[in-house]
């Protein structure tokens, strides 16, 4: 009884910390972005920077251009696709390799676990609130 109480009181005050973090992180962000604005706007209303941004666009595209030019190239074109199967598969990796760690934590009861090089590795988690949709 009293290890539920006390487990009822852990989970209230969890999800208070929850909800007053996330509220936090809502209103940095929101003034980041206005502080970043205001920065925009200084550096938008100096000449100089305003003329080397311009310049700088400018050489961009035309980096842009050549390196769209170059990938046009047989040998680049199969170099891409390589990179985008490589990428591809590093990915599907990564989400099985997730999914067996966590089965792997809830059939041994450890967050740790020998790697093939005989390191000991610890099983971490990243959680993250996303908001709902209907």
């Amino acid at each position: 009884m009293a290890d539920s109480q006390n487990l009822a009181s852990n989970l209230i005050s969890i999800e208070s910390l929850i909800k007053s973090h996330d509220q936090r992180l809502d209103t940095l962000t929101k003034e980041l972005r206005t502080q970043k604005d205001m920065l925009d706007t200084i550096l938008d209303n100096n000449e100089e920077y305003r003329l080397t941004a311009t310049e700088a666009s400018k050489q961009a595209k035309l980096k842009t251009l050549a390196k769209q030019k170059v990938l046009k190239s047989p040998e680049s074109m199969a170099l891409v696709e390589k990179i985008k199967d490589y990428q591809a598969q590093i990915k599907e990796l990564k989400v099985a390799l997730s999914d067996y760690l966590a089965q792997y934590v809830t059939i041994s009861g450890s967050n740790q676990i020998e790697g093939s090089d005989g390191v000991l590795r610890t099983i971490v988690y990243t959680a993250k609130l996303v908001k709902k949709t209907d």
